[in-house]
């Protein structure tokens, strides 16, 4: 019985360890493919970049060609995105590292810590990649209100470009959102199993906080 009873602690602490480890490595998971996904929209519009040679006037018979080139760099939107999603890619590779060789931080700050930063590095991404959307779409319709001419049937090679890595910070936001959501909940409940955080009673609970 002495035995018994001395075997249960160790059990409840190694089921408690074991679920902590589970939680942490989903949410490593995430932030691996939430990298993944910023720095690709970031190598991808940081190397967008395309040179044509079009007519630009014609005097008589005779065509006036010039040779321009389109990059990210003539607009301060894609600049902005270059730059969000970089520092969304260091935030979640400081994370990843933090998570695999830091043990000694107090777990409490810890958690307050990373959910300001998930929160922040949420809104950065999310005001970056609306506004180059905004100029994407700018740039692939015009404005005929303000008579500004669409690029994209002249330049077709930079506004594919641009669209893949729009398409990819959308992905790194949605990811960053999961886990913006996942580090506030932590936060009020750290010991609880990942897979309960999403139950639709403690995510309308949450909710109304807000309300």
């Amino acid at each position: 019985m002495a035995l018994q009873t001395e075997g249960k602690p160790e059990s409840v602490s190694g089921t408690m360890a074991l679920k902590k480890g589970n939680k942490n490595w989903v949410v490593l998971v995430l932030r691996v493919v939430a990298l993944l996904a910023t720095a690709s929209a970031t190598i991808v519009m940081a190397l967008n970049k395309q040179t044509k040679t079009l007519v630009v006037a014609t005097i008589g018979t005779t065509s006036i060609k010039a040779t321009l080139t389109a990059k990210f760099q003539h607009t301060p939107a894609f600049v902005f995105f270059v730059i969000a999603n970089a520092m969304v890619s260091f935030h979640n590779l400081l994370m990843i590292a933090t998570s695999l060789f830091a043990h000694k931080f107090d777990y409490k700050v810890g958690l307050a810590m990373v959910a300001i930063l998930d929160m922040l590095n949420v809104g950065l991404i999310s005001g970056a990649v609306n506004a180059a959307l905004f100029m994407a779409q700018l740039g692939k319709n015009g404005n005929s209100h303000a008579r500004w001419d669409k690029i994209c049937d002249k330049f077709e090679i930079f506004c594919n470009h641009g669209a893949g890595a729009l398409i990819a910070s959308f992905v790194g936001l949605a990811l960053m959102l999961i886990i913006s959501s996942i580090s506030i909940i932590k936060l009020a409940k750290p010991d609880q199993p990942i897979f309960t955080l999403f139950n639709l009673d403690l995510y309308c609970n949450f909710a109304l906080c807000f309300l």
